[in-house]
């Protein structure tokens, strides 16, 4: 049954749209991401084949970008002055979230060294992966770890920031509104920026291209590029969905079998990124479910979308979040190195 990638499609569109609708009702924030998400993640642990093809993900990556750029003000780079102390303490948290998961995984689960090393890395999954294959390391148990905590995050960051910041307004969607010519103008030039992302092999390309093309028509002022909600809220549906769907990777008894171990770990790195969040918000005056946002250890396009849908700086969670990625893709070889031994 739904052995085509279309049919596959519509069913996963379809229960991610219905887990977003219940979400909503229930009032909960960034419903239609998260409702998605769970949704989506309860039909592919329960067997039913769920995708989201390369295709439909880097046009959904390409739009989510373009409308998180909208969100990026004339006032955001007021505030520049005050990254590079917020930069140099990404480094500290990235270390010590690493070290804490690392501890619970090798020393509390029992998981080999290698296995609990490559779990405990925050995000890249996919070179992550790529590493750990080379290092005969338990690759279930990596993708487990790393997809019950971007699944975690989702589910529980939006409370943690609504409950600090207060009470997040439309979904944090900008009510501004693009005039066809401003589109029809701003929509090559982001499409542009994310084929040269793409080509330069930046860190989620499709999404970063797009964005910072976005962000730098807004903030300019020349003119507003802000996509209508109707093309918005899909695309945090569909995002959600995306994020359901990499349980297809593990069977349920897998996942049961790692929750717990992954979820200690989890605990314990998320804490480090509490505490570096909460010093950077105390003496920074960043408020601190953008600082959490920043130094979670989760995708950059999660991360940066939920930014975007709770009303807070895209702009900032972006940028801290690429830096982490990108140095992890320049340094992890010669780290792992240093960690586990040359092979």
């Amino acid at each position: 049954m739904f052995e085509r990638p279309l049919p596959q499609l519509i069913v996963t569109v379809l229960t991610g749209a219905f887990g977003g609708v219940v979400f909503y009702l229930l009032g909960l924030p960034a419903a239609w991401l998260s409702g998605a998400m769970v949704f989506v993640a309860l039909a592919t642990l329960a067997g039913i084949r769920t995708s989201m093809p390369d295709p439909v993900r880097d046009a959904l990556f390409f739009l989510i970008g373009i409308s998180m750029g909208a969100g990026v003000r004339p006032d955001v780079v007021e505030r520049i002055a005050e990254w590079p102390f917020s930069m140099a303490m990404l480094v500290v948290v990235v270390v010590l979230v690493t070290l804490a998961g690392y501890l619970v995984l090798h020393y509390g689960a029992r998981w080999s060294r290698e296995t609990a090393y490559f779990g405990a890395i925050p995000g890249a999954l996919s070179y992550v992966i790529a590493l750990a294959s080379e290092r005969g390391a338990d690759l279930p148990r990596i993708a487990s770890s790393q997809s019950l905590r971007l699944f975690v995050l989702v589910a529980i960051l939006p409370f943690a920031v609504v409950t600090t910041n207060g009470e997040v307004g439309e979904g944090g969607i900008v009510l501004a509104h693009s005039t066809l010519r401003e589109i029809a103008f701003g929509l090559p030039l982001c499409l542009a920026a994310s084929f040269a992302a793409v080509r330069l092999k930046i860190p989620g390309g499709w999404m970063t291209g797009a964005f910072f093309m976005s962000a730098g028509l807004n903030a300019s002022g020349a003119l507003t590029l802000v996509l209508p909600q109707f093309v918005v809220l899909p695309c945090f549906v569909m995002m959600g969905a995306m994020i359901g769907c990499r349980f297809a990777a593990m069977t349920f008894r897998q996942f049961v079998a790692v929750l717990g171990a992954s979820l200690a770990a989890f605990s314990a790195a998320f804490l480090m990124s509490i505490a570096g969040a909460l010093l950077v918000s105390t003496l920074a005056g960043i408020p601190f479910g953008q600082a959490l946002l920043a130094y979670a250890p989760g995708g950059l396009e999660v991360m940066t979308l939920l930014a975007f849908m709770l009303d807070l700086d895209p702009a900032f969670v972006a940028a801290h979040q690429i830096v982490r990625f990108t140095a992890m893709v320049l340094l992890l070889p010669f780290v792992t190195g240093l960690v586990l031994g040359r092979r």
